[in-house]
């Protein structure tokens, strides 16, 4: 054995090296073995280079001394540090479609790139309602909490993608396709949807990448500008950017990519459109420092989104339809008129707004919900959003380029859709979906379960919100009749406001309480007495009313609390079935109220006709939530009987036959004397004597 008595706390780093010295000493051994890259997990650079990796190299003493004997010494490590931002920049993120992904993990497997992998900001807190609250692109890296995250914790997990992580962790290669649930960017929604995954180990790491893609992002456009006719044709789409344009073709964003190395960045997206503007102007998209490919791909698309919006949506007149927009892969965001363009609340950067990825996934027409906001109507957003992907084949090549849609007016959708229901020549007390009809509630909800429409005019400000809030009783009977199913997953990336400890009544401050043990122990009377002596003196000669009782102030607890990280519940909600029809009764305490659900085709849509809540106000009042919450997380007695498969390292350093052991089986320690412990405590107890009689 070789083992320290440490004498005290200053000496344990002095021991320590000694340890390392003597547990170094296999592995400066191993040779080439040992002369591996170790690579860390992701972490927050302590010098603003933001989430980064470490790879780390030891260097070895295998030198010859003078009488023969060699050295078996660590002289330290060499590192480097590897920003994930600059492993992001050399990806190619803009031909993948807003769907695709890449992701690598390490042997325990935790993420190391992942699109999910999204530790927030501390100082922000979770809403309590659903807000717009996911923009990882304004998010700023250097400010992040860094998080560990599973691969199955970043993903909603099946059990192909626990085949798939321990294949991964392994080394192995291989690719799997299959259906899954895929969460929503704003995590309102669940779609399914089918990716590809394909994955291998990486070279020299033991880290392994995967690529993950749907079918229709096997291929992607490529815009060439080699002929002059296409040269000219660039030229003009340019001048569709331009701000005086906006009147005829419809309000233009453009997402906040880098197209060129010289292209001012700002935040806001007009200015950032000035900056893209000027430099095209003076130079073309050929330009060194540019992404041509890119930069084509946006000019192109700015021109096919202007001839839509000049030929066709300018011809126009919906009754109803508050806004017309285009999403382009390219990065355009067209919005007409003008004037709903200015009020356009989502992300420029198209590769991150939630219906359009959603669009993509899915086949129908998708009517997503404005954001519901509790504080009335003032904050209230207006408008239902419906879009669809547009769809090409080229050369049987499926390709969907584009989303288009409106936006649509939710008071007029429900005047017109009231006066279509109405029976004419009706005499019985039900003639259809009345406006505020006393008999009947009509109601149209998503696929996750939000509210959209209404033949009550008090839901008219509750568009947007979950229908388990409003109706609880109704919402729990189409889960359980299997129109809805749920599913519940953890975010280990949250902040949450931390909770405010009980105060404590005013006393001396103390830090230890001996034990009985302690207390029959004579050597630690001993230290106790010359510790308490010494401190007493030290604390009455520089503080005087230490000691004295301190009352506990509310002030001390009216300072605001710093965000701490936490685990929160999440809750989405998806049709279960492809079933159409659904009946059935919710039975309250002495009432019953009945209700028929019926799927609108072609669309994420359900219709729900019932009793009215008014006609029986017994059901169970308790709501149903769907927004996110605090949660301790899953048990932990629960997860250990299944756990996650883990690698540990290849090599293992613990011993070596031509290691030199002479220095050990020794022990090194320092002991006091009995006599000049005796001497310190008379000491201290002459000077307290003395410093009591020289009290006035």
């Amino acid at each position: 054995g070789y083992y320290y008595e440490i004498p005290s706390i200053g000496a344990i780093r002095i021991n320590t090296q000694e340890y390392l010295d003597v547990l170094g000493r296999p592995m400066v051994l191993a040779g080439e073995k040992a002369k591996q890259v170790q690579w860390t997990n992701v972490y927050l650079d302590a010098l603003e280079l933001g989430l980064v990796i470490t790879g780390t190299l030891p260097v070895f003493n295998l030198t010859k001394e003078q009488n023969g004997k060699i050295n078996q010494l660590i002289l330290g490590v060499m590192g480097v540090d590897v920003s994930l931002e600059d492993i992001k920049k050399l990806t190619p993120r803009f031909t993948l479609c807003p769907n695709g992904y890449y992701f690598a993990i390490d042997p325990n497997g935790y993420v190391l790139l992942h699109p999910n992998l999204q530790p927030k900001q501390i100082g922000v807190g979770i809403p309590k309602v659903n807000l717009r609250k996911r923009r990882p692109n304004v998010q700023n890296p250097k400010s992040q909490e860094p998080v560990t995250l599973d691969f199955l914790d970043a993903e909603l997990e099946n059990d192909i993608k626990v085949e798939i992580r321990k294949k991964m962790i392994d080394g192995e290669s291989g690719e799997k396709t299959f259906e899954t649930l895929v969460k929503s960017q704003d995590e309102r929604y669940i779609d399914k949807g089918n990716r590809t995954y394909t994955w291998t180990a990486v070279n020299g790491t033991d880290y392994s990448l995967a690529l993950v893609l749907p079918s229709y992002s096997f291929y992607y456009i490529k815009a060439k500008i080699e002929e002059p006719i296409t040269q000219a044709r660039c030229k003009y789409y340019e001048e569709t950017l331009k701000l005086d344009n906006f009147d005829e073709a419809g309000y233009t964003f453009i997402a906040p990519r880098e197209y060129c190395n010289d292209v001012k960045k700002s935040e806001n997206n007009t200015e950032f459109l000035l900056n893209f503007n000027e430099f095209i102007d003076r130079n073309t998209p050929s330009s060194p420092s540019c992404n041509t490919d890119m930069v084509i791909r946006v000019l192109l698309d700015a021109g096919f989104t202007n001839e839509l919006a000049q030929s066709y949506w300018s011809k126009l007149s919906l009754d109803g339809v508050v806004a017309q927009f285009v999403v382009t892969d390219g990065g355009i965001t067209r919005v007409f008129p003008k004037r709903a363009g200015e009020d356009w609340l989502e992300n420029a950067e198209t590769y991150e707004v939630s219906f359009y990825k959603r669009s993509l996934d899915n086949d129908n027409y998708i009517f997503t919900a404005p954001y519901y906001n509790k504080s009335g109507a003032n904050s209230y957003e207006t408008g239902i959003m419906v879009s669809k992907a547009v769809e090409i084949t080229i050369n049987g090549k499926l390709l969907k380029p584009a989303v288009v849609g409106i936006k649509i007016d939710a008071t007029s959708w429900m005047e017109n859709f009231t006066k279509t229901t109405i029976k004419s020549l009706c005499n019985s007390e039900i003639c259809g979906c009345e406006r505020n009809s006393m008999h009947v509630d009509c109601v149209i909800l998503d696929d996750g379960g939000f509210l959209l429409m209404s033949n009550r005019d008090e839901y008219t400000q509750q568009i947007g919100r979950f229908f388990g809030e409003i109706d609880p009783g109704l919402m729990r009977n189409l889960i359980n009749m299997s129109l809805y199913a749920f599913n519940k997953s953890y975010d280990y990336q949250s902040v949450c406001d931390p909770e405010e400890e009980p105060k404590q009544g005013a006393g001396l401050r103390s830090v230890y309480v001996p034990t009985i043990t302690d207390i029959l122990h004579l050597g630690w009377w001993a230290s106790a007495a010359a510790w308490s002596i010494l401190q007493q003196l030290f604390l009455s000669l520089t503080f005087p009313r230490f000691l004295e009782a301190a009352d506990m102030e509310d002030d001390d607890f009216g300072a605001a609390l710093p965000k701490t990280s936490c685990i929160t519940e999440q809750t989405q909600y998806f049709f279960e079935n492809d079933d159409k029809s659904f009946s059935g009764i919710v039975d309250c305490i002495n009432c019953s109220r009945l209700y028929h659900a019926e799927k609108i085709s072609n669309t994420n849509l359900v219709f729900i006709i019932s009793d009215s809540q008014l006609l029986c106000r017994s059901c169970d009042p308790k709501p149903l939530m769907q927004a996110e919450k605090p949660d301790e997380g899953p048990n932990p007695c629960e997860m250990v009987k299944q756990p996650r498969y883990r690698k540990g390292p290849d090599v293992c350093f613990d011993e070596a036959k031509q290691e030199d052991s002479a220095d050990c089986g020794g022990v090194s320690g320092l002991s006091p004397s009995l006599w000049s412990m005796v001497g310190i405590q008379l000491v201290l107890l002459w000077l307290l004597s003395g410093s009591r009689h020289c009290q006035l």
